[in-house]
């Protein structure tokens, strides 16, 4: 049977996407023997390649596409109506339908290059919007605790699925179970009826494992996160492969969503049925939006698609305008906000200040590095749109006039549409800067802590953010610092530490000093601090609480144990949280 261009083209966007999520699921399924075996680099590899694999796999069918069509079929928008309905068709069966859904939307963008956004010929809505339907599936295996809350978290770690032992199970249980007793409600702890629920697969990240799931009695219930990594001084069970560990139990709402945060990369876990995955973490993190969800367990396509449904449907309320950022205005991004919406919007300009020596090309290639990289929890994630459209009256007059000044190459109108040629979206938080002239004196030093401890996070990923000054981080409402302006970003194993000579004092930038030569990626350190704090008290604060930061040898030091291999990781919870200590790790 000879079937129609349109059921070709359908056909051909779904061969894609199959051969996209075999790797994807490859990739993912490979998580546990990475975890096994402590193959910490090769972890870090996948996770990349993972990242990459979308575009690459959109970049293969669009080859495909171009050699079975010729430009003219291909570029007919009626074949793509047509083509659409095959496909929504072909996919009405599918657990991972709406992924599907984004796969072909990436085609149809990367033909028409982001212009002609329409329902008719691509899934600006999801074909299934009111016919969703229950896989089935059980996701979750369950316990009734009785009671026994030591029984309870027995049952947890031992039925969990790893192939490695514990390096001392018992000690795990009793200590868990206590910390259990101490954040349960009384509700829960007493009820007849309470129940341990754990979802089925193992959330898989850098160098940890957590079991995610709820527990639940009297009526009430609470989020349940039980993070467990190897046990570095541990010992090693028989076969060579270390030994595992309980490293504490989380139960807070706001704990659970900064394990799920916008800033760290993301999940390496098995799932079935992506839909009703992500509304089971909604029901553990009710404030935190599906796509960040969909994103936090691989599908950030996706997540895209559902930030872009929730901004269209935002702005058809009108209850605000796009505006110009508060805080100060930056360099090289000209940035706006929908406040009602909690994103940043932000365009490259077309010139830049003096002080900035990058390009356009460069910036792009700094926010890139980011999304491949592990954001450790302390880099926001970005989302980026290319011809991005609104109407004029969803712009402020300043708004609008500030980003046709700055940017004129990107920003353009026609007719009382707005064009935005490339842009990128972020969590908004609130500028470092700004929190610090408006917190109380007990915030300003917690803030200024964890200012520090995100430098150092970074540093100890690879990650030197270059431009430290306060604007170019904010606070998010969990009281995080978090880094979100990269166009000076680079590893920090490209960078050249010094220590300042000492005939040339503390003022040696200023002049003097004709035989002392600076290279590009030369960094001092020493000169921290006038740099990042014009206000005296607050760099004083700063300094007595972080002064390594200050000493070239520090960095040096951190240096080398990149280079010798070493993989520093970042948990997302407390120091105090953790049974094992910090074992020289780095945590929250």
């Amino acid at each position: 049977m000879k079937h129609s261009p349109a059921y070709r083209l359908a056909a051909t966007i779904l061969h894609g996407f199959d051969g996209y999520r075999a790797r994807f699921k490859q990739i993912t399924f490979d998580a546990s023997r990475r975890f096994r075996e402590a193959a910490w680099k090769e972890a870090q590899q996948a996770s990349a390649a993972r990242i990459n694999l979308y575009e690459e796999k959109v970049g293969d069918t669009l080859t495909r596409l171009q050699r079975t069509f010729d430009h003219e079929a291909l570029t007919y928008c009626e074949t793509w109506r047509e083509a659409r309905e095959h496909y929504a068709q072909l996919i009405s069966q599918r657990l991972d339908y709406e992924l599907a859904e984004t796969f072909f939307n990436s085609l149809f963008c990367s033909v028409f290059h982001h212009r002609h956004i329409r329902n008719d010929w691509m899934f600006v809505y999801s074909s299934r919007e009111d016919a969703a339907h229950h896989s089935g599936i059980e996701l979750c295996r369950r316990h009734w605790v009785n009671h026994d809350w030591p029984q309870a978290l027995a049952w947890a770690l031992e039925e969990a699925p790893f192939d490695n032992a514990f390096a001392d199970l018992e000690r795990d249980i009793e200590l868990g179970a206590a910390l259990l007793e101490t954040l349960l409600p009384a509700a829960i702890l007493q009820a007849d009826d309470a129940q341990l629920e754990l979802l089925k697969s193992v959330f898989y990240r850098n160098k940890g494992a957590y079991l995610v799931g709820r527990i639940s009695g009297g009526g009430e219930q609470v989020p349940l996160v039980l993070p467990i990594l190897h046990g570095e001084g541990f010992g090693e069970q028989q076969g060579g492969d270390p030994c595992l560990h309980l490293d504490t139990v989380l139960t807070e709402t706001d704990e659970v969503s900064i394990i799920f945060s916008f800033t760290r990369a993301y999940f390496q876990v098995d799932v079935s049925v992506p839909g009703e995955f992500v509304h089971y973490l909604k029901q553990l993190m009710p404030h935190k939006p599906e796509g960040e969800l969909y994103a936090a367990i691989g599908f950030f396509k996706h997540g895209k698609t559902e930030f872009f449904r929730g901004l269209n449907q935002q702005v058809a309320k009108r209850e605000d305008q796009f505006v110009i950022a508060p805080g100060v205005r930056g360099m090289v991004m000209a940035v706006f906000v929908l406040p009602s919406f909690r994103t940043v919007f932000k365009i490259i300009k077309d010139k830049f200040d003096p002080a900035k020596d990058v390009t356009h090309a460069v910036v792009r290639e700094k926010y890139r590095l980011v999304k491949r990289h592990d954001r450790v929890g302390r880099m926001a994630d970005t989302q980026e749109f290319s011809n991005f459209i609104a109407r004029q009256d969803h712009f402020s007059p300043e708004c609008l006039e500030h980003l046709l000044e700055v940017a004129p190459s990107t920003v353009s109108l026609k007719d009382d549409k707005v064009i935005i040629k490339h842009c990128y979206t972020e969590r908004m938080m609130t500028p470092l800067n700004i929190y610090l002239e408006q917190c109380s004196a007990d915030e300003r030093v917690m803030v200024l802590k964890d200012y520090g401890n995100a430098i150092k996070q970074m540093a100890a990923a690879n990650i030197f953010p270059g431009d430290m000054l306060l604007k170019n981080f904010g606070v998010t409402r969990h009281g995080r610092v978090i880094f979100y302006d990269y166009d000076e970003v680079c590893y920090l194993t490209e960078c050249r530490f010094r220590h300042i000579p000492k005939s040339y004092g503390n003022d040696f930038m200023c002049g003097g000093g004709d035989s002392f030569s600076i290279g590009p990626n030369d960094i001092f350190p020493e000169e921290f601090g006038p740099f990042m704090f014009a206000n005296p008290e607050l760099r004083g604060i700063f300094m007595q609480q972080h002064p390594e930061l200050f000493d070239p040898d520090y960095w040096l030091e951190l240096q080398q144990a990149i280079v010798d291999g070493r993989i520093i990781d970042v948990y997302p919870y407390r120091n105090k949280q953790r049974f094992a200590g910090t074992i020289g790790q780095l945590v929250y």
